[in-house]
C-alpha cells in the first residue's frame, strides 16, 4: 500500500490503501488547509515531474531543494564533518539521482529535524542510509509515519556528530530545534535554524512566529528567551530554511537586533 503526502506541507504518512481524511499538520493553526482543499500524492508520483537542485553554502554545506517547488518549499542542508554528514531538515523528494549523490558525498550519519512542518519524507531517508532519525520528543504527536529509524530525544541539548548539537528553542512548535554546527562559517560556528528563527529576505534581520503563513507572532517574553539561550552559543553565520535565507557574517548581532525589533514593536501594540 501507498505511504501518502501531503501536497500542502509534504509530510508522508503511514501505508494506506486510501489518502488519510485529512492531515493534521495543516488543520493545525500554525499551517492551513488551501482553498482548494487538501490534495495528495505519492513519493513514486512525485518523482515523475520534480528533481533535485544542489547548491553549495560553504565548503562543507550544500542546500538541496526540488523544482519545481513542493509542498512548503524549504530546503534540507547537507553538513559534511570527519565523522560523518547530517542532513538537517527534510524534503520530500528522494530519487535515485539524490541517492547517488549523497552516497559519493559519503552517505549520512544521521538526520535531524527542525520541526513537524519538515518531517516529510524523514523516515525514507532514514531508511536509505542505515541511519538514526533526531526529532525532539515534545513534537512526538506530530509524527504521522512511526518507525524503528525515529530517534526521540529530551531536554535542551543532543550531541549528534562530534561538531554539531541540536537545541531545543521551542518558540514555533514546543520542539522547536536548531542546530549548532561548530566547524562552520570557517570554524567560528554556524546555526542551522530551520525557520524556528526564520531569516528575513533582507538577509539582516530574523522573524519569530509560532505561525508564518497565519501571521501569528510569539510573545516577546518567548522571543526574549530565545534570543538569550543563542547568545549564550559560539556562532556567527546562520543558515534559514529557504532559499538565499542565510546571514554569513554578523549572525549573534543580527538575532539580538531583530528581537529588540519585535518586542519594541509587540510591546507597543499592547500598550495603554
Amino acid at each position: 500500500m501507498p505511504h501518502f503526502l501531503c501536497q500542502a506541507c509534504g509530510i508522508q504518512f503511514a501505508e494506506s490503501a486510501a489518502p488519510p481524511a485529512a492531515c493534521p499538520i495543516c488543520e493545525d493553526e500554525r499551517q492551513y488547509v488551501p482553498a482548494r482543499g487538501q490534495q495528495w500524492t505519492t513519493l513514486e508520483g512525485l518523482r515523475g515531474g520534480h528533481a533535485n537542485s544542489w547548491r553549495a553554502l560553504e565548503p562543507d554545506l550544500l542546500a538541496i531543494r526540488s523544482v519545481p517547488a513542493f509542498g512548503i518549499d524549504q530546503r534540507a542542508l547537507l553538513v559534511r564533518t570527519p565523522a560523518g554528514n547530517l542532513l538537517w531538515d527534510c524534503i520530500a523528494l528522494l530519487d535515485a539521482a539524490t541517492v547517488t549523490l549523497v552516497r559519493a558525498l559519503g552517505g549520512l550519519a544521521g538526520v535531524a529535524l527542525s520541526h513537524p512542518h519538515y518531517y516529510s519524507t524523514m523516515v525514507e531517508w532514514g531508511r536509505e542510509f542505515g541511519v538514526p532519525v533526531w526529532l525532539h520528543a515534545a513534537d512526538r504527536q506530530h509524527v504521522t509515519r512511526p518507525d524503528p529509524c525515529l530517534r526521540f530525544w529530551d531536554g535542551d541539548a543532543q550531541p549528534v556528530l562530534p561538531e554539531i548539537t541540536l537545541h531545543r528553542l521551542g518558540g514555533h512548535f514546543a520542539g522547536g530545534t536548531v542546530a549548532l554546527w561548530r566547524g562552520g562559517a570557517g570554524g567560528r560556528g554556524a546555526l542551522l535554524s530551520g525557520d524556528i528563527l526564520q531569516v528575513l529576505p533582507d538577509r539582516r534581520h530574523l522573524g519569530f512566529m509560532r505561525s508564518y503563513p497565519c501571521l501569528i507572532p510569539l510573545p516577546p517574553a518567548e522571543v526574549r528567551r530565545m534570543a538569550a539561550y543563542c547568545a549564550g552559543l559560539d556562532w556567527e553565520a546562520i543558515y534559514g530554511a529557504f532559499h538565499e535565507r542565510e546571514i554569513v557574517t554578523g549572525g549573534k548581532a543580527a538575532l539580538a537586533r531583530s528581537a529588540d525589533r519585535h518586542c519594541a514593536w509587540a510591546e507597543r501594540m499592547v500598550a495603554p
